[in-house]
């Protein structure tokens, strides 16, 4: 039981750390800014804050816009035992599965399966932090560090920045947590082949590649990457210091190939969403500030909320906070500086990881590289998500600097340390009390002194602990033992409050009733929608990606993989001109709201959620709540119709073109795409869609003649289509969407996803 102490300590740690959640019921997730923030939610709330109900973060709105609606939608879809391949409640229809984010294949998506959701996900992104701090505890333990230097490497790893910042994404930090057991089962496997422990090392290489394909099912694929190359650094690394066998490349490179094989039920979905999507055209400029950690928030590592911070409503500096904070506490950062005085290989390894991981996350003329030259993947991706390897190299330098503190006879170096730190506070109280008058503004500097204030005196009495330490070491020849382990108790518990005032800082509690509440607009939608979709003009209205935890079809959508001939459509629409150029004036967030345009009756847009009448004859007011109003269209156009005429276009250009040339009859004319020999004259015969599902659509049909059908859900290679149980062949129609030949008489057909 002694053995696994420090396992039970840290699970308990974790609980405390969530005890909002197991005491008072209130789940770790956002919602406050649903209620808080959106309409018609705060309608629905109204009578109780007519200003609207506080919220604490309006930073973290991500993971209700994103990874919960996913992740809810894909749990659904797999509790009927379908696959969740596609997402037909946003863009007009998007994959699901290969967006990566939904992490369809991850484990621990076992939990959702015997949980409600809500509370489900709250234990999801607890499970995480749990993981991180045993996985690191078991590495650093491998090591050779004592019990409780790789407690304190665990707990600073999992209350780091990156892992506050990004605990209530879930996925991001699951993704993060494996790498310490994916380094712990390297170095295993090394060790039992040195001691030709052929049971171990099978054990241990299954350990590997599970936890490689668990962190890469995670579903976070920046993350991944990142976990990817500092494990295979890690592999070479070792391969050097165990004598470079060949037999060691060879038992890593069937790792590898299992690994890819396993993985490939994601990876080729996702590579194929990737290639057809706007990803690599319409990103946000990296010259733009914020793309890079701006230097001066280097300060942060020191005082977190230097500049401010989102929960307070002060935060100051560069947009965004979450995206810079890197803070692992003041004592870590003092025993990370000390692990240089250790003559440790591993400890040179990490120095190296975090150098170049400051190297690429902060701006200079070498981190640029990759977007000047446009390196494929690396170019479209943020590198201040690099805090992640950062945070990692310091946690586990900080352990193995407490653990040489503890183990050295020159323990007076670490007053080395101390000075260095000290130099720095004094220079962050000489600019805040003299000289950044000069450089900010008198209510920000206010902020600046205000939050350096509790770092400081973090900092001064973990150095008098440090110095009583040292002192006693040397004094006392009795007792000296249990006042050293004293000692060392304060210093963890003076780590532990400041990290847990910093992450309950940042961090949402939210009351349960405040997850996607039901309001009468939505619950008139669900009753009268049928197989239309929705449309806000305001972007308060209902926000990207809500409707599908409604499971309601709308227009807009939110992911960082969107498809292209979608959004150039809708950049169409937005201009009221056949342009579909990029920029598109949107990046990873579409809200078309345009609704003049013909282009919405196309798109099937039955309701406009707005706060104010349109300008339009043909929409009529059938519906409010609050300052929430919703207008019909009557000139939507049906989800599948016949159309009498077809325009034959080569290139998009001229299928765009030809589009607004005819927009005033777009339920009688369709535009095909590409080298088609096809009539241009059809007859229009009855259509009735009989199921609609997520991955399937069943549509009867009647028509005297052969027929050219139209079904406005996206067109997307995987879907195919039935005519009576026969394959046809679908047709790229009106930009984006579908159309089939379906011959004379009456039909059944049926459109049909599958994973290839």
């Amino acid at each position: 039981m002694k053995k696994y102490l420090g396992v039970v300590l840290l699970i308990f740690i974790v609980l405390i750390f969530f005890w909002n959640f197991f005491i008072r019921g209130f789940l770790p997730i956002p919602a406050d800014t649903i209620v808080g923030l959106y309409h018609p939610f705060r309608d629905f709330y109204a009578k109780e804050y007519p200003r609207g109900i506080p919220f604490k973060n309006f930073l973290i709105t991500d993971p209700v816009r994103q990874q919960i609606p996913w992740k809810n939608l894909a749990i659904e879809l797999e509790k009927k035992l379908n696959l969740p391949l596609w997402n037909p409640y946003n863009f007009t229809g998007t994959p699901l599965l290969a967006n990566f984010q939904s992490g369809v294949f991850y484990p621990f998506n076992l939990i959702f399966f015997v949980i409600p959701f809500a509370y489900g996900w709250s234990l999801f992104i607890v499970i995480s932090s749990i993981l991180a701090a045993i996985f690191t505890y078991f590495y650093l333990k491998n090591l050779k560090l004592d019990s409780l230097s790789s407690f304190f490497g665990a707990i600073v790893f999992t209350f780091s920045g990156f892992a506050v910042s990004w605990m209530e994404w879930g996925n991001i930090m699951h993704t993060a947590a494996w790498l310490p057991l994916i380094l712990l089962s390297v170095d295993k496997l090394y060790e039992q082949k040195l001691n030709n422990k052929n049971q171990s090392v099978k054990i241990w290489f299954l350990i590997l590649l599970l936890s490689t394909v668990f962190s890469f099912f995670s579903g976070h694929l920046q993350i991944f990457f990142y976990v990817l190359l500092v494990s295979f650094a890690y592999v070479i690394f070792r391969w050097f210091l165990n004598g470079k066998k060949r037999e060691h490349l060879l038992l890593f490179t069937a790792y590898y190939l299992l690994f890819i094989a396993v993985t490939a039920i994601q990876w080729i979905p996702t590579l194929q969403f990737i290639n057809l999507s706007a990803r690599a055209i319409d990103i946000i400029d990296w010259r733009t500030a914020g793309w890079f950690i701006p230097w001066q928030n280097i300060v942060q590592f020191i005082a977190p909320d230097f500049f401010g911070n989102p929960a307070t409503l002060n935060y100051f500096g560069v947009f965004n906070y979450g995206e810079f904070i890197g803070y692992v506490g003041v004592q870590p950062l003092v025993f990370a500086v000390f692990s240089i005085f250790k003559r440790d290989k591993t400890a040179i390894f990490f120095w190296g990881i975090l150098a170049i991981s400051v190297l690429f996350a902060f701006q200079n003329l070498i981190s640029e590289l990759p977007y000047r030259l446009s390196i494929p993947f690396i170019s479209t991706s943020q590198p201040t998500r690099l805090i992640f390897l950062i945070d990692f190299s310091l946690s586990i330098l900080a352990a193995i600097g407490f653990n040489h503190f503890l183990k050295t006879k020159e323990r007076r170096r670490i007053f080395l340390s101390l000075s260095f730190f000290s130099i720095i506070f004094i220079s962050l109280w000489l600019f805040v009390l003299y000289f950044g008058k000069n450089y900010l503004e008198i209510e920000n500097l206010v902020v600046s002194q205000r939050n350096l204030i509790l770092p400081t005196i973090i900092f001064i009495i973990s150095s008098l602990i440090l110095f009583l330490y040292v002192i006693f070491e040397k004094r006392l020849k009795t007792l000296k033992y249990n006042i050293l382990l004293v000692l060392c108790y304060l210093l963890l518990a003076i780590v532990l409050f400041d990290l847990f005032r910093f992450g309950w800082k940042y961090i949402t509690f939210s009351e349960s009733k405040y997850m996607y509440p039901d309001t009468k607009v939505t619950k008139f939608l669900q009753e009268n929608l049928g197989d239309h979709r929705v449309m806000s003009t305001d972007s308060r209205i209902f926000p990207p990606n809500f409707s599908a935890m409604y499971r309601i079809q709308s227009v807009d959508g939110y992911d960082p993989l969107f498809l292209q001939r979608y959004a150039e459509l809708i950049a169409a629409s937005e201009r009221g001109v056949a342009d579909i150029s990029a920029p598109y004036g949107f990046n990873r967030i579409i809200t078309p709201q345009h609704y003049r345009n013909e282009i919405v009756n196309l798109l099937g847009v039955k309701y406009l959620l707005t706060f104010s009448e349109p300008d339009k004859e043909h929409f009529k007011k059938v519906f409010s709540e609050g300052e929430t109003q919703v207008y019909e269209n009557t000139n939507v156009l049906p989800r599948a119709f016949f159309v009498e005429n077809l325009l034959l276009a080569v290139t998009k250009q001229d299928v765009i073109e030809a589009i607004y040339r005819n927009k005033d009859n777009l339920k009688n004319i369709a535009v095909v795409e590409g080298n088609n020999n096809l009539n241009k004259s059809w007859n229009k015969g009855i259509v009735k869609i009989v199921n609609y599902s997520e991955n399937k659509v069943v549509i009867q049909t009647e028509n005297e003649k052969d027929g050219f059908l139209v079904l406005t859900d996206s067109f997307y290679p995987t879907w195919k289509a039935f005519v009576d149980d026969k394959p046809t062949h679908i047709y790229l129609t009106d930009y984006n969407f579908r159309g089939i030949i379906v011959p004379e008489g009456t039909h059944k057909i049926v459109f049909e996803n599958n994973l290839f």
